[in-house]
């Protein structure tokens, strides 16, 4: 499924929603963000993954923030700036993906997509679609699907 994803992504221009932990420039299809916003108001939960920041009130709904920074194993950063968080939908339940910054949409062609490259870190290569590479930065395209699989993670290790 995921190659048939890249062959899609590769084919046609796409927006994406460009999204910064530390210098490092991901990007996220648009179609699947719903909201961008600033987390506040976290709590905790007891015994969550490592990757899981807590629990948020986003307009009346219980959504589940995910630290994009702990999903991808980067160090961890000083409290010394504001985060901002992603709204994403998967199985309809609403997560928040708590980034270091938000940049701008970009729409993206084939001219400058190519696969997840085999260097990439072994860390990222299962939760990227691809890449681009833009003016001397790489934009890797994150798999929001993938990304959100840390719950099936967590159940297979229950089991």
């Amino acid at each position: 499924m995921q190659a048939a994803n890249s062959n899609a992504a590769a084919a046609d221009p796409a927006d994406f929603v460009t999204v910064f932990v530390g210098e490092t420039m991901f990007g996220l299809s648009i179609d699947r963000v719903h909201d961008v916003f600033v987390p506040s108001g976290v709590t905790p939960v007891p015994l969550a993954p490592p990757e899981i920041v807590g629990l948020i009130n986003l307009r009346g709904r219980v959504v589940t923030a995910l630290c994009l920074r702990r999903r991808l194993a980067m160090p961890h950063r000083e409290p010394e700036g504001g985060s901002m968080a992603i709204g994403l939908e998967q199985g309809g339940e609403t997560f928040a993906l708590v980034v270091d910054g938000v940049g701008e949409v970009l729409k993206l062609g084939p001219d400058t997509y190519e696969p997840v490259p085999i260097n990439l870190d072994a860390r990222w290569r299962d939760l990227a679609q691809g890449v681009h590479r833009l003016d001397g930065r790489l934009l890797v395209i994150l798999d929001v699907d993938a990304l959100l699989a840390f719950e099936q993670r967590i159940e297979a290790g229950a089991a």
